[in-house]
C-alpha cells in the first residue's frame, strides 16, 4: 500500500495566514461570518463546511499547544495561566456559537443533499452535540477543564530519594526491577508513602470533579454522569451492559491466565510468596533490561524498529523529530504519563512521555508511535471532524503497534535471551492489563451512580472492586493502607473520565490484528493502515471490518483471543 508520510500544514483560506488566537474580540467576527453567511446551493454548504473546519483546526491546535507546554513544565505559572485563559475566557464563548452553527447545519435543507455515506458519522455526532448542549453547562465545563489539570500539577511534584539521589516516581520505578528484594520493597513503600502524602488534596480534587460532572449530567436531563458521558463520547455501538459483560468475561477467561503469569513469576524468582514489589523483578544473576539510556537513543532505535516494520511508520517519527514534536525524558516538574496529541492544523502530532531507561518505556514509545501514525494517516481527510476517530479504534492503532514491533526487538536488545524476556514481559502485560482495565471501568460506573459518596464509601467500593480483579497469587497483606487509595494513580479518572474501557476493547482488536500479522504480515499492515486512514468517517463496526476484525467483546470472542495469547506466551516461556 503506497502512502506518503510527508505531512503538509493545512493551507488557510478563511482565516488570515498570520492569525493567532489571542482573545475573543479578534475571534468573534469569524464566527459571526459563519453564522450569518447565506447558503443557497450545495457548493455554498461545502465551502462553508471547509471554512468551519479550518476554524476548528486552528482553535484545536492552539488549545493543544497550551496544554502540551503546560504538561512539559507544570512549574511555569505563565504556561498554566495561558492554558487557563483559553479554558475560562475563550472556550466558553465559542460553545454557544458552535451550537448555533451545528443547528444551522442540521436545519439547512441543503444538508440532505450531502452524500449520506460520507457525512453519516459526522452528522450523527453533530446531532448528538445539539442534544447535549446546555447554556448553563458552559461555565461548569470551563471550570472542569482547569480543575482536571490540577492532577498533573500535584503529581508532577512527587519525588522520592533512593540511595541519596532524588527521582521522580517514574524514574524510581526502575528500582522495582532490582535483584535486591529489600531495595525493591523499600522503593515500593517510598513511592506509595509519597502518594499517600497527597491523598487528601487528590481526594478533595476528585470529589469536586465528580460533583461538577454530576451537575453537568443533571442539567442535560440525564440520571447520572455515566449515561451523559456515554452519549458525549459517541458510544453508539455498545452499552453499559456490554461493559458489565466485559468485566465478567475478564474474571472468567483472563484471571486464570493472569494467575498463571504470576505463578510463573514466583517460580522464576524462587519465592514462596509473591509480593507486589516482586512483579517487575528479575531473577538473581539476570540484569534488568536496559534498552536505551536517553530519550534521544529511544527515538533513534524506535525509528529503526519502525523502518523494519514499514518505512512509512519511521518517516512519521522522523518528521516529528524535525518539527520538535517530541518530549520523551522524565524530569521533575513534568506531568506524569504519556500521550500523543494530534495537532489538527500542522498534521504531525506531539508525543509526550516520561522515559527512564526501562523496557516499559519502549512499550510506551511504540504505543504513542502507533497513535502518531494514526494522526498522519487521517490528516489528508477533508474536514477536521472527519479526523475525530473513536477511541476504540485509536487504541487499536497504538496497542497493535506494541505487538507488531515484538518481531523487531533486536533493535533495542542484542542478546536473544533478553529479546525472549522482553517478549514474555509484553505478553504478560497484554494479559495483566485486562483486570486493571475492568477494575477502573467498574469503579467509574460505581462512582457516577453514587456521586454523593462519603470517603468511607468510596474506599469500601474501591477495595471490593479491586479484590474482584486481584490475583490470588500475589500477597498484599499489610498493604491495605496503600491499596485503599491506589486508584489515585490512574490519571484517566481525573482528566478523561470513562476513557478506559477503550483500552480493553482495543486490546482485543490489537490481538486480532496480531493474529493476522502472524499469518500474513503485509496484509495485516495494509488492513491496519486502511482502517486508520478512514479517521472517523465510518462507524466503529465498519472501521473494525476494514481492519479485518469483528467488533465483538462477548465471552466467546474474548476466550478465542486470549487462548491465542496463552499459546504465544507458553511458546515464549517454554
Amino acid at each position: 500500500m503506497e502512502k506518503t508520510s510527508k505531512i503538509k500544514k493545512l493551507e488557510r483560506h478563511f482565516l488570515p495566514k498570520d492569525f493567532t488566537v489571542t482573545n475573543w474580540e479578534t475571534l468573534e467576527p469569524y464566527f459571526k461570518d459563519l453564522l450569518e453567511r447565506k447558503l443557497t446551493n450545495p457548493a455554498d454548504l461545502e465551502h462553508w463546511l471547509k471554512d468551519m473546519s479550518e476554524m476548528e483546526a486552528v482553535l484545536s491546535e492552539d488549545a493543544c499547544w497550551r496544554q502540551i507546554k503546560m504538561t512539559c513544565d507544570t512549574e511555569n505559572k505563565q504556561l498554566e495561566e495561558a492554558f487557563n485563559y483559553f479554558c475560562l475566557e475563550i472556550q466558553p464563548k465559542i460553545q454557544p456559537y458552535a451550537d448555533k452553527l451545528n443547528r444551522k447545519l442540521v436545519e439547512s435543507p441543503l444538508t440532505s443533499k450531502l452524500g449520506e455515506a460520507k457525512y453519516f458519522t459526522y452528522l450523527r455526532s453533530v446531532k448528538k452535540s445539539i442534544e447535549l448542549f446546555r447554556e448553563e453547562n458552559i461555565p461548569i465545563q470551563a471550570e472542569l477543564s482547569v480543575l482536571q489539570q490540577h492532577y498533573g500539577v500535584i503529581s508532577g511534584k512527587m519525588t522520592i530519594e533512593v540511595e541519596g539521589k532524588e527521582y521522580t516516581l517514574q524514574q524510581a520505578a526502575k528500582f522495582l526491577e532490582s535483584h535486591d528484594r529489600k531495595l525493591r520493597e523499600s522503593v515500593y513503600r517510598k513511592i506509595n508513602e509519597r502518594r499517600l502524602a497527597d491523598q487528601t488534596p487528590l481526594d478533595e480534587l476528585f470529589k469536586t470533579l465528580v460533583e461538577k460532572r454530576n451537575q453537568l449530567a443533571k442539567n442535560a436531563g440525564f440520571q447520572n454522569y455515566r449515561d451523559y458521558k456515554f452519549k458525549e463520547l459517541g458510544r453508539f455501538d455498545y452499552t453499559k451492559e456490554d461493559c458489565y459483560q466485559f468485566h465478567e468475561s475478564v474474571k472468567k477467561h483472563i484471571m486464570p491466565l493472569v494467575d498463571l503469569v504470576y505463578k510463573n513469576k514466583k517460580a522464576q524468582l524462587g519465592l514462596d510468596t509473591l509480593r507486589p514489589w516482586d512483579l517487575e523483578a528479575q531473577p538473581a544473576g539476570i540484569e534488568p533490561l536496559r534498552p536505551f539510556t536517553t530519550g534521544e537513543e529511544l527515538l533513534e532505535k524506535t525509528i529503526a524498529c519502525f523502518s523494519k516494520l514499514r518505512p512509512f511508520f519511521a518517516d512519521c517519527l522522523k518528521q516529528m523529530h524535525d518539527m520538535k514534536h517530541l518530549d520523551l525524558d522524565s524530569r521533575k516538574g513534568k506531568a506524569p504519563g504519556g500521550y500523543n496529541c494530534p495537532l489538527a492544523e500542522s498534521g504531525a502530532p506531539f508525543i509526550f512521555m516520561n522515559a527512564a531507561g526501562q523496557m516499559s518505556d519502549v512499550t510506551t514509545m511504540v504505543h504513542e508511535g502507533g497513535h502518531a501514525v494514526h494522526s498522519f494517516l487521517s490528516h489528508p481527510l477533508e474536514l477536521s471532524s472527519f479526523k475525530e476517530y473513536p477511541m476504540e479504534i485509536a487504541e487499536v492503532a497504538s496497542m497493535a503497534m506494541e505487538l507488531f514491533t515484538l518481531e523487531y526487538l533486536d533493535v533495542y536488545l542484542d542478546n536473544p535471551e533478553d529479546i525472549k524476556r522482553a517478549t514474555e514481559r509484553q505478553l504478560e502485560r497484554v494479559l495483566t492489563i485486562f483486570p486493571w482495565i475492568a477494575t477502573i471501568d467498574k469503579f467509574q460506573h460505581w462512582i457516577y451512580e453514587n456521586p454523593h459518596y462519603t470517603q468511607e464509601e468510596i474506599a469500601v467500593a474501591w477495595k471490593r472492586i479491586l479484590a474482584e480483579f486481584s490475583s490470588s497469587e500475589v500477597d498484599f497483606s499489610g498493604l491495605e493502607n496503600y491499596r485503599a487509595s491506589s486508584w489515585q494513580r490512574q490519571l484517566h479518572l481525573f482528566e478523561v473520565p470513562f476513557y478506559y474501557i477503550e483500552y480493553g476493547i482495543a486490546q482485543l482488536g490489537a490481538i486480532g490484528l496480531w493474529m493476522q500479522f502472524k499469518k500474513d504480515k503485509e496484509k495485516a499492515l495494509d488492513n491496519y493502515m486502511n482502517a486508520l486512514a478512514l479517521g472517523g468517517t465510518k462507524t466503529l463496526p465498519e472501521l473494525y471490518k476494514t481492519a479485518g476484525l469483528v467488533f465483538d467483546f462477548s465471552p466467546d470472542h474474548i476466550r478465542e483471543l486470549t487462548e491465542f495469547v496463552r499459546s504465544e506466551y507458553n511458546h515464549t516461556v517454554n
